[in-house]
């Protein structure tokens, strides 16, 4: 939050947690059961959600669905213009995307570009059945045709406006904070 001044606080730790069980619940249902169903969460913020969904799953269905992390960085469409030096954190999926009914998981949905840079990804790493989007936050603002299958909240914003998630597994208190940015 060093470069935002905070406004609101939009989701505090209870309301990332019922936002969690929600989207579990409601994967199990759409693809009727866990058979097959695979998480993949984008670095950084979407694989310890990721993580957290396939726990609620596994106390609903007692399955341990697999999971996976998603480094995007050299799909990004802005790669070329971006002034620094791009961390890769490497991606990690240890089983076959063939054939399963793949869900993307990420921390807010706001342009769609970095969806399309997973997607490109993936397709990279074999031929899913089916790809799904969860996402913490829908915030709008969409360049490309995406949209989430599973929103733990949709909120509008201006374009000017910052929303900031922040978890317990980066050393910092689960919340979702909207704010403007530091002048």
């Amino acid at each position: 939050m060093e470069n935002m001044i905070k406004k609101t606080t939009i989701m505090d730790a209870d309301g990332i947690r019922r936002a969690l069980v929600r989207i579990a619940h409601e994967i199990i249902e759409r693809n009727k059961g866990v058979d097959d169903v695979a998480l993949v969460g984008i670095h950084t913020r979407g694989v310890p959600l990721a993580e957290r969904i396939a726990a609620e799953i596994k106390k609903i269905e007692d399955v341990a669905v697999p999971v996976g992390a998603l480094d995007i960085t050299l799909y990004r469409d802005d790669l070329t213009t971006l002034g620094y030096h791009p961390v890769v954190r490497g991606t990690e999926i240890g089983f076959d995307l063939t054939g399963k009914h793949v869900v993307l998981v990420d921390d807010v949905l706001y342009t769609g570009r970095t969806i399309r840079a997973a997607l490109d990804a993936l397709m990279d790493m074999g031929r899913p059945r089916s790809i799904q989007l969860a996402v913490l936050v829908d915030r709008g603002h969409r360049e490309l045709p995406i949209r989430a299958d599973y929103a733990g909240k949709n909120v509008p914003t201006a374009r000017r406006e910052l929303v900031e998630v922040t978890l317990a597994e980066e050393g910092k208190t689960d919340e979702v904070v909207l704010g403007e940015p530091a002048r």
